[in-house]
This record gives structure tokens, sequence and C-alpha cells, in this order.
């Protein structure tokens, strides 16, 4: 289990250093999106080991990912403000 937890830390990390490196305009700033990715994918780790039980090693990893990454997705902002021209 001890194993489980430090791989999912580390894809949460990689996760979250891969997004600020990719999208670095449309994210807040690292030193939020660094821990929100860890805790994300220690949060799934948790859930699906709970869910499954021990002996799902692969599994508890996927689950810690998908749910890292839906995290993750919740701190975007839009890629350009919508603008509106007002009728004339």
């Amino acid at each position: 289990m001890l194993l489980e937890a430090l791989g999912s830390a580390l894809l949460g990390f990689g996760l979250a250093w891969t997004a600020t490196v990719r999208l670095p305009r449309r994210l807040p700033p690292r030193a939020l999106v660094l821990p929100t990715g860890i805790s994300g994918a220690l949060f799934g780790a948790f859930l699906t080991h709970t869910a499954l039980g021990s002996g799902h090693a692969l599994a508890t990893l996927i689950g810690a990912v998908v749910v890292g990454v839906a995290l993750l997705s919740l701190l975007l902002r839009p890629s350009a403000p919508a603008r509106r021209s007002a009728p004339a």
C-alpha cells in the first residue's frame, strides 16, 4: 500500500507538472497546481483502494490518474475571453 501511495503521488506530480508546462496561461500559479495534482491522485488512489481492496495495484494507479486529471481539469480557465459586441 505504501508503494501505491508513493506511485500515485508521483503520478499526480507528473500530471500537474505536465499541465503547467503545456497550459501555463490557462492554469493558476504552479504553487497551486502541483499540490492539487498530488492530492487529487492520492485521493483517487485511496478511493480506488477502498473500493477494490488490496491486490489491485494497477487499478489503484489508474484510479489515481483519473481523479487527479479530473481535479486538475477543474482549475482550467477559458483560453480566451468571449468578446461580445453590442448591436448598434
